[in-house]
C-alpha cells in the first residue's frame, strides 16, 4: 500500500498543508519557548534578579523538557502522532497563558518562582510537539522527499524567535511583558487547524493493524479514491511499542543522543543573548529585541539551505559541515566581543553567522534522529533522543551563567574576560555533534522508512553506504 508514496513524483496540496501546519505549530510553539528571553531582559533590572534565579528560570524549561520529549515521544508510539501534536499544543498554550498572572517578587510566592515553575510546563510541552511532529510529516512523503521536507518542517522555528523579537520590541510598550504571555495563547489556535486539516500517519494506522483507516489517510495525502490504493493482502496484529525495546539499538541511541546534545549550544546562547546584547553592547532591552530579527531571519536562511543539503549532499556530511560552522563561529563571537568596525559590532555579526549555522544544524539533526530507529519506535526513539539533547537546555544556559558571571552572583554584570571561555564551551557541542555524524552515523539519504527499519532489525546488519549498520 505505501509503496504508492515512494512512486509519487510531486507533492500534492494536501501534503503541503501538513508541512504548513506543522510549520505553524513549531513556529508558535518555539515563540512561547524564546519568549522569556525578552521578558527576562525587561524585569532584570526592575526585580534585581541575581544570575542564580536567572537561571533558574531559564533551564526550567528545559528540566520540564527532557521528560515532556519521552513522555509525549512514547505517547505518539501508543496513541498516534495527531492526537499527541494537538495535546502539545494546548500543553504550552495553557502553561504560558498562565504566566500572566506572575506574581510581583515581595509576594508570598516570588514572581522569579511563578515563572520559574510554569516555565517547567512550557518545556514539556515544547519537547513533545517536536518529537511527534517531525516523524508524522516523514510519513507522508516519500522517500527521495524527506530530509528535505522534514527539514524545512523546522524552517520556522527561528521565526517564533523573531515573533518574540517583535512583540518585545512593539508590543511590550503598549500591553506590558505580562501581555506578551498572553500573545503566547496563540497555539491553542492550532488545534482547530489541525483536527480539520492533519489526518493521522498512514504508517502509525498500518502498524496499528487499521489498514482500511491507512489507506482512508494515504488516498487523503494523494488526493485520490480510496478505491485505487490497494489494501495488504496480509494483515498483521497491532503492534504494540514497547519502551525499554530503545535499548535493543544501541548505535541508534548513541548516534541520536549524542548529536542531539548540540542544543547545549543552541539554547544556551538563545536563551541569554537579548541579555547579553544589553549588557555587553550597552543597548536597551528593546533594541537587542530589535537586534534579535536579524539574528532570526539569518536562522530562517540557514534551515533552508541545511533542508536542501540534507538530500543533496547527504545527512552525514551536512551535519559534520554545519556543525563545524557553528562552533568556529561560536568561537569568534567570543574571541572578537569588544572588536568594533566603525560603528557595528563584531559579537553581534559573528553571532548573526553562528545562528545560521546553529539553526541550520536543527534541521538535519530533528529528522535524523527520528529515521535511526525502527518504524514502530520512531516517536518513542526520536522522544528519547530529543530529551537526553534538551539535557542542553540546562547545561547551555547554566554553564553560561555560570562561567560568564562567576565573579558576582548577586548583581548581574557580564565579566568581559569570560565571555571567550564561555562561549568556547558552546561551541564545542556543536563540534561533538559534527564528529558524532562521521564517527557513529549510518547515513539515511535516499533510504525508505521501511528500508531503514529492514536494515535496523536484521542480525548480521545490512549496508548502508557509507557505513554499515551493524546487528544491534
Amino acid at each position: 500500500m505505501l509503496e504508492r508514496l515512494e512512486q509519487q513524483k510531486k507533492l500534492t496540496a494536501n501534503q503541503w498543508r501538513i508541512i504548513l501546519t506543522t510549520n505553524l505549530g513549531d513556529m508558535l510553539d518555539f515563540f512561547d519557548f524564546f519568549l522569556i528571553g525578552y521578558v527576562l531582559a525587561f524585569i532584570l533590572k526592575e526585580w534585581h534578579i541575581t544570575y542564580g534565579q536567572s537561571a533558574i528560570i531559564l533551564i526550567s524549561a528545559g528540566l520540564g523538557a527532557v521528560p515532556g520529549a519521552f513522555f509525549w515521544g512514547w505517547m505518539g508510539d501508543r496513541i498516534g502522532r495527531r492526537t499527541v501534536f494537538m495535546l502539545t499544543a494546548l500543553n504550552v498554550a495553557i502553561a504560558t497563558g498562565i504566566m500572566y498572572f506572575t506574581p510581583d517578587q515581595n509576594w508570598l510566592i516570588p514572581g522569579w518562582v511563578f515563572l520559574a515553575f510554569f516555565r517547567f510546563f512550557v518545556g514539556f510541552g515544547n519537547a513533545g510537539m517536536i518529537a511527534v511532529d517531525i516523524p508524522l510529516v516523514q510519513e507522508f512523503v516519500p522517500t527521495y522527499k524527506r530530509g528535505w521536507v522534514a527539514g524545512l518542517t523546522t524552517t520556522l522555528l527561528p521565526a517564533g524567535n523573531i515573533l518574540g523579537a517583535l512583540s518585545g520590541w512593539l508590543l511590550e510598550p503598549m500591553i506590558s511583558w505580562r501581555g506578551l504571555f498572553l500573545v503566547g495563547l496563540a497555539p491553542a489556535l492550532l488545534v482547530l487547524m489541525i483536527r480539520y486539516w492533519v489526518p493521522e500517519s498512514p504508517r502509525f494506522l498500518t502498524r496499528m493493524g487499521r489498514h482500511d483507516e491507512a489507506r482512508r489517510s494515504l488516498a487523503w495525502a494523494l488526493q485520490c479514491d480510496p478505491s485505487e490504493i490497494e489494501l495488504p493482502t496480509t494483515t498483521a496484529d497491532e503492534e504494540r511499542t514497547r519502551w525499554r525495546e530503545l535499548f535493543r539499538y544501541p548505535r541508534s541511541m548513541a548516534a541520536g543522543c549524542l548529536i542531539a546534545l548540540s542544543q547545549t549550544g543552541g539554547a544556551g546562547i538563545l536563551m541569554w543573548i537579548t541579555a547579553l546584547f544589553v549588557m555587553v553592547l550597552k543597548v536597551t532591552p528593546n533594541e537587542a529585541a530589535y537586534m534579535m530579527i536579524w539574528v532570526g531571519v539569518l536562522g530562517i536562511i540557514g534551515r533552508l539551505v541545511a533542508s536542501w543539503m540534507s538530500d543533496t549532499v547527504g545527512r552525514r556530511y551536512s551535519g559534520f559541515l554545519i556543525g563545524m560552522g557553528g562552533a568556529i563561529s561560536m568561537a569568534l563571537a567570543g574571541y572578537w566581543h569588544d572588536v568594533y568596525i566603525g560603528t557595528v559590532s563584531v559579537f553581534f555579526l559573528f553571532i548573526m553567522v553562528q545562528r545560521f549555522f546553529g539553526d541550520a544544524s536543527y534541521a538535519i539533526i530533528g529528522p535524523y534522529i527520528a529515521e535511526v530507529w525502527p518504524n514502530r519506535l520512531r516517536a518513542s526513539g526520536m522522544g528519547f533522543c530529543y530529551g537526553i539533547g534538551n539535557l542542553g537546555k540546562i547545561i547551555g544556559p547554566l554553564g553560561l551563567a555560570l562561567i560568564v558571571g562567576s565573579s558576582d552572583y548577586v548583581s548581574p554584570k557580564v565579566v568581559p574576560s569570560a565571555l571567550f571561555p564561555a562561549l568556547l564551551f558552546l561551541a564545542f557541542w556543536y563540534a561533538q555533534a559534527a564528529v558524532m555524524f562521521l564517527l557513529l552515523g549510518f547515513e539515511t539519504k535516499g533510504r525508505s522508512i521501511e528500508e531503514i527499519n529492514r536494515a535496523l532489525d536484521t542480525p548480521a546488519g545490512v549496508g548502508l553506504d557509507p557505513v554499515r549498520v551493524p546487528a544491534q
